[in-house]
């Protein structure tokens, strides 16, 4: 069973930058034909500052974290045994090229089911860009299966 005492535990926290090339590659690989994400004047026109990130672009940005799995080594959980749960992004300002933003991930839960043949492990992500401004909360559920 994993330790509830690591509700409320921070993991390490780190920052990015968002690049024009990364978001134009990314348009590129989903099909994103929305000028927008891709052209800076297209992207100004529409409100923003700079070409802003497509939905769900932070969870890619949240993968350079220098230590990716330090919440499954910090709960000593066996990758084997883990499935993607669930993902959720919420939201506050735009993020854009140029924006530095800082990722800090925390455990918000732990909690099993099925008598512990099922854990649940809830990260909770605040998103503050260079002016220290919210700019999203990402929640992710890992699940780890026991049987």
């Amino acid at each position: 069973m994993i330790d509830t005492r690591f509700i409320g535990t921070e993991l390490p926290s780190f920052s990015v930058d968002v690049e024009a090339g990364r978001l134009r590659f990314f348009a590129k690989a989903t099909g994103n034909a929305d000028p927008i994400y891709v052209d800076r004047e297209a992207a100004r026109a529409a409100g923003y500052s700079d070409i802003p990130i497509p939905p769900t672009f932070l969870f890619c940005l949240e993968m350079e974290s220098p230590q990716p799995s330090a919440m499954r080594e910090l709960l000593n959980i066996d990758i084997g045994k883990v499935l993607h749960g669930e993902q959720q992004f919420i939201y506050h300002r735009p993020v854009c090229v140029g924006d530095r933003i800082t990722f800090a991930p925390r455990i918000s839960d732990i909690y099993a089911k099925k008598g512990g043949a099922l854990e649940f492990v809830v990260r909770q992500t605040r998103v503050t860009n260079q002016h220290d401004q919210l700019v999203a909360e990402l929640n992710c559920v890992t699940v780890v299966r026991n049987s």
